[in-house]
């Protein structure tokens, strides 16, 4: 029997956020947002490290003190709001590397999604090892608003983003029950095999299974209106977030 392969997790954290200023580090239940998805990815017992990648020192304070390590901080050019996954995707795994930590495969958790379990992480790290030639797992749900009733606005006319369905009945005329499903990656939770990043310069591969969120698992956190309604949804006990087992930071 083959050994599991060993795998890190990667959490995403640079600073300078402008829709929530400081919104990886904003508190949330007397914690930092960050800290749930350490703790979740620590609890879950399925990574052999758990690391986060930052441009800000205090950032990388509060991420060692939820138990988190910082091999080094993120290039400036690496941390813009367009720079892409990959690239710091590829300079983390660079810095374990030239520290002789090398791993089979890698999981991007971004704290973007606190109520993400570690029962989340364990029921998609298994479908993973089960799933035979797959290079990356992702995290979907099914769409609320159907790209089938999009349009591309090109001056003054309109052309459907997806011109299918049969002719007489198009999918932008179609009832929403019986448009095809269509399922909307959200943000909680990715796995790869970290081949994908050093052969093929991507975070996904070209073979992907899909990992179907349940309940709050997905709930994505980007904008004040987001905030509010996580607030609300723990409130009303609608969601719910990992456990803290560490004091709150206070530095």
């Amino acid at each position: 029997m083959s050994a599991k392969p060993s795998v890190v997790a990667l959490i995403p954290a640079r600073a300078g956020s402008k829709r929530i200023a400081d919104k990886n580090i904003a508190p949330l239940n007397g914690h930092p947002l960050i800290a749930y998805t350490i703790c979740a990815a620590r609890q879950s017992g399925v990574f052999d490290a758990i690391v986060v990648s930052t441009d800000s020192e205090r950032y990388a304070s509060i991420a060692r003190h939820y138990g988190a390590d910082v091999p080094g901080l993120r290039p400036a050019e690496m941390s813009g709001d367009t720079s892409p996954d990959i690239e710091w995707v590829r300079h983390t795994l660079q810095l374990l590397a030239e520290r002789g930590q090398r791993y089979d495969a890698f999981s991007l958790l971004r704290p973007t999604s606190p109520c993400r379990k570690p029962a989340t992480i364990q029921r998609a790290w298994t479908q993973f090892l089960e799933e035979a030639g797959v290079d990356s797992l992702r995290a979907v749900e099914k769409c609320e608003q159907h790209p089938g009733k999009m349009w591309i606005v090109r001056g003054r006319r309109m052309h459907p983003l997806m011109p299918m369905g049969p002719k007489e009945v198009p999918y932008h005329s179609t009832q929403y029950a019986a448009l095809p499903e269509v399922y909307v990656q959200n943000a909680s939770l990715e796995i790869a095999r970290t081949r994908v990043v050093l052969e093929q310069g991507s975070i996904a591969g070209e073979v992907l299974t899909p990992f179907l969120t349940e309940g709050d698992e997905g709930f994505d956190v980007n904008r004040p209106r987001d905030w509010r309604l996580l607030e609300l949804a723990l409130e009303r006990g609608e969601a719910t977030l990992p456990v803290i087992d560490r004091p709150p930071f206070f530095g």
